[in-house]
Protein backbone atom coordinates (compact mmCIF):
# COMPACT_ATOMS: atom_id res chain seq x y z
CA UNK A 1 0.00 0.00 0.00
CA UNK A 2 2.68 2.25 0.82
CA UNK A 3 4.40 1.71 -2.42
CA UNK A 4 1.36 2.33 -3.72
CA UNK A 5 0.89 5.54 -2.54
CA UNK A 6 4.47 6.51 -3.30
CA UNK A 7 4.35 6.03 -6.60
CA UNK A 8 0.85 7.95 -6.68
CA UNK A 9 2.42 11.22 -5.06
CA UNK A 10 5.24 10.73 -7.75
CA UNK A 11 3.01 10.51 -10.82
CA UNK A 12 1.24 13.64 -9.35
CA UNK A 13 4.26 15.81 -8.89
CA UNK A 14 5.17 14.73 -12.47
CA UNK A 15 1.81 15.92 -13.55
CA UNK A 16 2.55 19.21 -11.48
CA UNK A 17 5.73 19.95 -13.06
CA UNK A 18 4.55 19.43 -16.77
CA UNK A 19 1.69 21.50 -16.41
CA UNK A 20 3.03 24.92 -16.55
CA UNK A 21 4.27 23.50 -19.87
CA UNK A 22 1.08 22.64 -20.60
CA UNK A 23 -0.41 25.40 -20.32
CA UNK A 24 1.97 27.34 -21.76
CA UNK A 25 0.67 29.27 -25.10
CA UNK A 26 2.40 29.65 -28.57
CA UNK A 27 3.27 33.52 -27.94
CA UNK A 28 5.41 31.89 -24.63
CA UNK A 29 7.07 29.08 -26.72
CA UNK A 30 7.92 31.91 -29.83
CA UNK A 31 9.53 33.87 -27.57
CA UNK A 32 11.29 31.69 -25.20
CA UNK A 33 12.44 30.01 -28.52
CA UNK A 34 13.39 33.22 -30.12
CA UNK A 35 11.95 32.56 -33.26
CA UNK A 36 8.67 31.66 -35.25
CA UNK A 37 8.54 28.34 -36.56
CA UNK A 38 6.28 27.73 -39.64
CA UNK A 39 4.82 25.19 -41.58
CA UNK A 40 4.39 24.87 -45.16
CA UNK A 41 4.82 22.87 -48.20
CA UNK A 42 7.59 24.14 -50.31
CA UNK A 43 5.71 22.78 -53.75
CA UNK A 44 3.06 24.10 -54.45
CA UNK A 45 3.62 27.43 -56.54
CA UNK A 46 2.87 30.24 -55.60
CA UNK A 47 2.09 29.56 -51.93
CA UNK A 48 5.17 27.91 -51.55
CA UNK A 49 8.00 26.84 -53.63
CA UNK A 50 11.57 26.77 -54.40
CA UNK A 51 13.00 29.82 -56.40
CA UNK A 52 15.09 28.18 -59.26
CA UNK A 53 17.66 31.06 -58.95
CA UNK A 54 18.17 31.38 -55.21
CA UNK A 55 16.71 28.12 -54.51
CA UNK A 56 15.20 29.80 -51.31
CA UNK A 57 11.61 29.21 -50.47
CA UNK A 58 9.38 31.93 -51.55
CA UNK A 59 5.33 32.08 -52.04
CA UNK A 60 2.56 33.72 -50.86
CA UNK A 61 1.88 32.27 -47.97
CA UNK A 62 5.76 32.12 -46.95
CA UNK A 63 4.96 35.88 -47.15
CA UNK A 64 2.01 35.71 -45.16
CA UNK A 65 4.49 33.65 -42.19
CA UNK A 66 6.99 36.54 -42.32
CA UNK A 67 4.52 38.91 -41.81
CA UNK A 68 3.53 36.78 -38.87
CA UNK A 69 7.22 36.62 -37.65
CA UNK A 70 7.66 40.27 -38.21
CA UNK A 71 4.89 40.96 -35.46
CA UNK A 72 6.38 39.13 -33.23
CA UNK A 73 10.11 40.50 -34.29
CA UNK A 74 11.91 36.92 -34.34
CA UNK A 75 13.48 35.56 -36.92
CA UNK A 76 10.92 33.32 -39.53
CA UNK A 77 12.11 29.54 -39.84
CA UNK A 78 9.95 27.57 -42.45
CA UNK A 79 9.65 23.77 -41.55
CA UNK A 80 8.69 21.63 -44.86
CA UNK A 81 5.76 19.58 -44.53
CA UNK A 82 3.66 17.13 -46.61
CA UNK A 83 -0.04 17.33 -47.01
CA UNK A 84 -1.08 14.69 -44.95
CA UNK A 85 1.44 15.81 -42.12
CA UNK A 86 -0.07 19.40 -41.89
CA UNK A 87 -2.17 18.84 -38.66
CA UNK A 88 -0.31 16.19 -36.93
CA UNK A 89 2.75 18.80 -36.88
CA UNK A 90 0.97 21.27 -35.48
CA UNK A 91 -0.59 19.12 -33.78
CA UNK A 92 2.95 17.81 -32.38
CA UNK A 93 3.97 21.07 -31.35
CA UNK A 94 6.63 20.94 -34.05
CA UNK A 95 5.57 23.79 -36.17
CA UNK A 96 3.31 26.93 -34.08
CA UNK A 97 1.37 27.79 -37.24
CA UNK A 98 0.85 26.22 -40.52
CA UNK A 99 0.20 28.00 -43.67
CA UNK A 100 0.09 25.21 -46.43
CA UNK A 101 -2.98 25.00 -48.39
CA UNK A 102 -5.20 24.45 -45.61
CA UNK A 103 -8.69 24.47 -46.98
CA UNK A 104 -11.55 24.57 -44.10
CA UNK A 105 -13.44 21.53 -43.57
CA UNK A 106 -15.87 20.60 -40.27
CA UNK A 107 -13.68 17.60 -39.80
CA UNK A 108 -10.12 19.57 -39.70
CA UNK A 109 -12.03 22.71 -37.30
CA UNK A 110 -12.69 19.65 -34.54
CA UNK A 111 -8.85 19.31 -34.51
CA UNK A 112 -7.38 22.69 -34.82
CA UNK A 113 -8.28 26.22 -34.97
CA UNK A 114 -8.23 28.34 -37.96
CA UNK A 115 -7.00 32.07 -38.35
CA UNK A 116 -9.24 34.47 -40.54
CA UNK A 117 -9.53 33.47 -44.08
CA UNK A 118 -6.44 34.74 -46.10
CA UNK A 119 -7.13 32.63 -49.76
CA UNK A 120 -10.26 31.24 -51.29
CA UNK A 121 -10.06 29.03 -53.58
CA UNK A 122 -12.07 27.30 -56.46
CA UNK A 123 -11.56 23.49 -56.77
CA UNK A 124 -12.16 22.74 -60.50
CA UNK A 125 -11.43 19.57 -62.63
CA UNK A 126 -8.90 18.94 -65.51
CA UNK A 127 -9.71 16.79 -68.11
CA UNK A 128 -8.26 15.64 -71.43
CA UNK A 129 -9.39 18.13 -74.21
CA UNK A 130 -10.06 14.60 -75.91
CA UNK A 131 -12.58 13.62 -73.75
CA UNK A 132 -15.52 14.89 -75.76
CA UNK A 133 -18.32 13.75 -73.34
CA UNK A 134 -16.76 15.40 -70.28
CA UNK A 135 -17.82 18.96 -70.19
CA UNK A 136 -18.74 19.25 -66.57
CA UNK A 137 -18.31 17.81 -63.13
CA UNK A 138 -20.74 16.01 -63.13
CA UNK A 139 -19.98 14.16 -66.03
CA UNK A 140 -17.73 12.51 -63.50
CA UNK A 141 -19.97 10.52 -61.81
CA UNK A 142 -19.17 6.83 -61.43
CA UNK A 143 -15.76 7.18 -62.64
CA UNK A 144 -12.33 7.52 -61.31
CA UNK A 145 -10.33 11.17 -60.58
CA UNK A 146 -7.03 12.03 -58.89
CA UNK A 147 -6.14 14.08 -56.53
CA UNK A 148 -3.10 15.42 -53.83
CA UNK A 149 -3.22 12.00 -50.75
CA UNK A 150 -5.12 14.14 -47.48
CA UNK A 151 -6.16 17.79 -49.58
CA UNK A 152 -9.34 18.91 -49.03
CA UNK A 153 -9.23 18.43 -53.57
CA UNK A 154 -10.04 14.49 -52.46
CA UNK A 155 -12.72 14.64 -49.78
CA UNK A 156 -14.30 17.60 -52.04
CA UNK A 157 -14.36 15.25 -55.19
CA UNK A 158 -16.09 12.49 -53.07
CA UNK A 159 -18.60 14.75 -51.82
CA UNK A 160 -19.54 16.72 -55.03
CA UNK A 161 -19.11 14.12 -57.19
CA UNK A 162 -21.77 11.17 -57.26
CA UNK A 163 -19.72 7.60 -56.97
CA UNK A 164 -16.69 8.99 -57.83
CA UNK A 165 -13.23 6.75 -57.20
CA UNK A 166 -10.38 9.25 -55.90
CA UNK A 167 -6.60 7.92 -56.45
CA UNK A 168 -4.42 9.79 -54.73
CA UNK A 169 -1.27 10.80 -54.95
CA UNK A 170 1.64 12.53 -52.91
CA UNK A 171 2.26 15.50 -55.10
CA UNK A 172 0.57 17.17 -58.04
CA UNK A 173 2.32 16.49 -60.85
CA UNK A 174 1.50 12.53 -59.79
CA UNK A 175 -1.94 13.27 -59.95
CA UNK A 176 -1.78 15.02 -62.94
CA UNK A 177 0.19 12.73 -64.86
CA UNK A 178 -2.86 10.11 -64.35
CA UNK A 179 -5.15 12.11 -66.04
CA UNK A 180 -2.80 12.76 -68.92
CA UNK A 181 -1.72 8.93 -69.38
CA UNK A 182 -5.56 7.89 -69.28
CA UNK A 183 -5.44 6.37 -65.59
CA UNK A 184 -7.96 8.64 -64.23
CA UNK A 185 -10.60 11.18 -66.17
CA UNK A 186 -9.94 13.67 -63.96
CA UNK A 187 -7.79 16.06 -61.82
CA UNK A 188 -9.41 18.32 -59.05
CA UNK A 189 -7.35 20.49 -57.89
CA UNK A 190 -7.29 24.60 -56.87
CA UNK A 191 -7.94 26.96 -59.92
CA UNK A 192 -4.88 28.38 -59.60
CA UNK A 193 -2.99 25.12 -60.22
CA UNK A 194 -5.61 23.95 -62.79
CA UNK A 195 -4.77 27.56 -64.71
CA UNK A 196 -0.58 26.69 -64.28
CA UNK A 197 -1.03 22.52 -65.72
CA UNK A 198 -3.23 23.52 -68.31
CA UNK A 199 -0.69 26.14 -69.43
CA UNK A 200 2.26 23.43 -69.29
CA UNK A 201 0.04 20.96 -71.48
CA UNK A 202 -1.09 23.18 -74.12
CA UNK A 203 1.56 22.31 -76.45
CA UNK A 204 1.95 19.05 -75.20
CA UNK A 205 0.79 15.68 -76.92
CA UNK A 206 -2.20 15.19 -73.85
CA UNK A 207 -3.32 18.78 -74.32
CA UNK A 208 -6.37 19.65 -71.33
CA UNK A 209 -9.17 21.47 -70.43
CA UNK A 210 -10.78 22.74 -67.42
CA UNK A 211 -14.93 21.82 -66.89
CA UNK A 212 -16.96 24.11 -65.38
CA UNK A 213 -18.56 25.27 -63.51
CA UNK A 214 -16.12 24.88 -60.18
CA UNK A 215 -16.99 21.58 -58.22
CA UNK A 216 -16.86 24.23 -54.90
CA UNK A 217 -15.14 26.91 -53.36
CA UNK A 218 -12.92 26.55 -50.60
CA UNK A 219 -11.77 29.23 -48.08
CA UNK A 220 -8.35 28.80 -46.63
CA UNK A 221 -6.86 29.84 -43.56
CA UNK A 222 -3.72 29.21 -41.27
CA UNK A 223 -3.83 26.87 -39.13
CA UNK A 224 -3.07 26.79 -34.98
CA UNK A 225 -3.04 24.88 -31.90
CA UNK A 226 -7.20 24.00 -30.44
CA UNK A 227 -7.93 26.64 -27.66
CA UNK A 228 -4.83 28.87 -28.06
CA UNK A 229 -6.83 31.87 -28.21
CA UNK A 230 -4.34 34.44 -27.52
CA UNK A 231 -2.26 33.33 -30.44
CA UNK A 232 -5.38 32.99 -32.63
CA UNK A 233 -6.49 36.69 -31.82
CA UNK A 234 -2.76 38.03 -32.47
CA UNK A 235 -2.56 36.23 -35.72
CA UNK A 236 -6.02 37.41 -36.90
CA UNK A 237 -5.08 41.07 -36.09
CA UNK A 238 -1.97 40.90 -38.17
CA UNK A 239 -4.04 39.74 -41.38
CA UNK A 240 -7.14 42.39 -40.51
CA UNK A 241 -3.46 45.39 -40.09
CA UNK A 242 -2.45 43.53 -43.50
CA UNK A 243 -5.62 44.20 -45.27
CA UNK A 244 -6.27 47.69 -44.04
CA UNK A 245 -2.74 48.76 -45.17
CA UNK A 246 -3.08 47.44 -48.66
CA UNK A 247 -0.56 44.91 -47.39
CA UNK A 248 -2.53 41.88 -48.39
CA UNK A 249 -3.62 43.38 -51.37
CA UNK A 250 0.02 43.76 -52.70
CA UNK A 251 0.94 40.57 -51.55
CA UNK A 252 -1.74 39.05 -53.64
CA UNK A 253 -0.85 41.12 -56.58
CA UNK A 254 3.05 39.92 -55.81
CA UNK A 255 1.75 36.15 -56.88
CA UNK A 256 -0.76 36.28 -58.87
CA UNK A 257 -1.76 39.67 -60.29
CA UNK A 258 -1.75 40.75 -63.87
CA UNK A 259 1.77 40.19 -64.23
CA UNK A 260 2.02 36.53 -63.53
CA UNK A 261 0.70 33.65 -65.14
CA UNK A 262 -2.52 33.97 -63.21
CA UNK A 263 -3.58 37.18 -64.15
CA UNK A 264 -6.30 37.77 -61.24
CA UNK A 265 -7.45 40.15 -59.22
CA UNK A 266 -8.61 39.15 -55.11
CA UNK A 267 -12.47 39.57 -54.62
CA UNK A 268 -12.11 38.07 -51.22
CA UNK A 269 -11.48 39.99 -48.10
CA UNK A 270 -9.87 38.52 -44.90
CA UNK A 271 -12.66 37.64 -42.87
CA UNK A 272 -13.74 35.03 -39.96
CA UNK A 273 -14.47 31.93 -41.61
CA UNK A 274 -18.19 30.92 -40.67
CA UNK A 275 -17.42 27.31 -42.31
Amino acid sequence: MKKQILALTAALGMVAALAPAAQAGTLEDIKARGKFICGTMGTAEPFSFQDPKTRAIVGYEVDMCQAVADSLKVPLELKLIAVEARIPELVAGRVDLIAANLGWTPERAQQIDYSFQHFASLQKVLARESDKDLKSPADLAGKRVSAVRGSSSEAGARKHIPNVETVTFKDPSGAFLAVQQGKVSGFVISELNAVKFKAQAANSPVPVKLLEPALFLEPWGMGMRKGDTEFRNHVNKVLTDMDASGQADRIYDKWFGMDTLYKMKREFKIAEITG
